[in-house]
């Protein structure tokens, strides 16, 4: 079994959903799981639609017929008029707007993860569709069904007994599946993995189905050592460890999702970094013991940082027993801290 990973870049036009299928084509579709994220900028698309719902109803009406317009040009580059899809896509386009109007809760992260959660769900029913188009028998999953959480809306944790049960007894292998990034479920609820999250979904289904590989199909070459929309020089990095990737994805380095790699440490699955416009390169491969290939210096640029220094009023030195009330407060706000430093009365 192999998963393979598309993000919204690899699917912003109709150009894009007909080179997802031809990447298909070329590296197989028999037991293969692949996840796809909302198309092109559609979650923050989305995003606007929450933002118009509670807080600038004058606006809802223009940023729902963006979504409604992007995906309906989408459609019309890939299908006849009288295709099916329009109706299922007009459905799903249905089903949010009878949330909102039914929606009691004014609970921000509840309602976020219930709206955003319609960019995967048309994605991978327009992908879907064209595949059977052209030929391509697949089976299209509800994520929803299969990954697992807690309510904790925006930031769900997932159950991981329950989650590996409904893959290992309801996926079936053989055939060419197609599913949500993203997202998961609790009860009838949409629950949603953290922002950029479909990486993290590859890793789950690849550890629930003890897969061989997992393949994050992206729009650069692989693993760089640099950002190359900040750097004029970068360089390929054809090989790097789990521990290395694990560092550089929770430093900022956005080609990889931070918990995307343990499920993959755990059993020892190789993740390849690969081009969906040059299929003839390998990419990067993340595994095991691996050495960064070639050793070369690896760059994060973090901008809008805010620095905070502590001390201690009465000129006593920061050890332990008050670094400890620092680490507190700091879970206790949920704030992130990228870099941290202390002297004998700082930190």
């Amino acid at each position: 079994m192999r998963v393979f990973k598309f993000g919204g870049a690899s699917v912003k036009d109709a150009a894009g959903v007909k080179n997802v299928v031809k990447v298909l084509q070329h590296e197989g579709t028999t037991n293969t799981l692949v996840i796809i994220s909302a198309m092109g900028k559609m979650t923050n698309a989305f995003e606007n639609v929450v933002d118009a719902y509670f807080y600038k109803k004058n606006n809802l009406k223009e940023v729902l017929s963006i979504v409604e317009d992007f995906h309906y040009q989408i459609l019309h580059g890939l299908f006849e008029k009288e295709h099916n899809i329009y109706q299922k896509v007009a459905h799903l386009l249905g089903e949010l707007s009878g949330f909102m109007l039914r929606n009691k809760s004014e609970d921000y992260n509840y309602v976020y993860d219930q709206m955003v959660g319609f960019g995967e769900l048309l994605s991978t029913t327009i992908v879907s569709e064209y595949l059977k188009e052209v030929g391509v028998d697949n089976q299209w999953l509800d994520v929803r069904e299969y990954i697992k959480t807690d309510v904790n809306y925006r930031d769900a944790k997932i159950n991981w007994e329950l989650t590996k049960q409904l893959i290992k007894e309801n996926v079936v292998s053989a055939q060419l599946n197609i599913t949500q990034g993203f997202l998961g479920g609790v009860g009838v609820e949409t629950t949603t993995l953290g922002r950029e999250g479909s990486d993290y979904t590859a890793g789950v289904f690849a550890y629930c189905l003890d897969a061989e590989s997992v393949t994050i199909w992206k729009d650069v070459t692989g693993v760089l050592n640099a950002d190359p929309r900040v750097f004029t020089e970068t360089e390929l990095l054809h090989e790097i460890s789990y521990t290395e990737a694990i560092e550089m994805a929770f430093y900022g380095a956005s080609v990889i999702h931070p918990k995307t790699i343990q499920p993959l440490e755990q059993k020892n699955i190789p993740l390849f970094v690969r081009s969906f416009d040059d299929l003839s390169n390998k990419g990067t491969c993340v595994g095991r013991g691996k050495r960064i290939t070639p050793e070369v210096p690896c760059f994060i640029v973090k901008k809008d940082q805010i620095l905070v220094s502590i001390s201690a009023k009465d000129f006593s030195f920061m050890v332990e027993s008050n670094i400890s009330d620092v680490f507190e407060k700091l879970d206790e706000y949920k704030l992130k801290v990228n870099l941290i430093q202390n002297s004998a009365i700082s930190f």
